[in-house]
């Protein structure tokens, strides 16, 4: 298991959004923290409740985008 601590929220939080996994409120709602730690928390919590099936396998893909993650 690889734990990833070196990806900026903002961006995943774009990616979700133009893949419709989190809405325009829940993107203002996640951008309204100040800490890149709590946007990654309250993400978390919101994609588990999502009844989304794709949710993770679309967080995955945003993770996979991020430009300091290799492979």
């Amino acid at each position: 298991m690889t734990v990833v601590n070196s990806v900026n929220p903002a961006n995943i939080i774009d990616f979700l959004f133009q893949e419709d996994v989190v809405s325009h409120d829940d993107v203002d709602a996640l951008r309204s923290k100040d800490v890149a730690k709590q946007q990654s928390r309250d993400l978390l919590n919101k994609l588990h409740a999502s009844e989304n099936p794709q949710a993770f396998v679309q967080l995955y893909h945003a993770i996979k985008t991020e430009p300091n993650l290799s492979g």
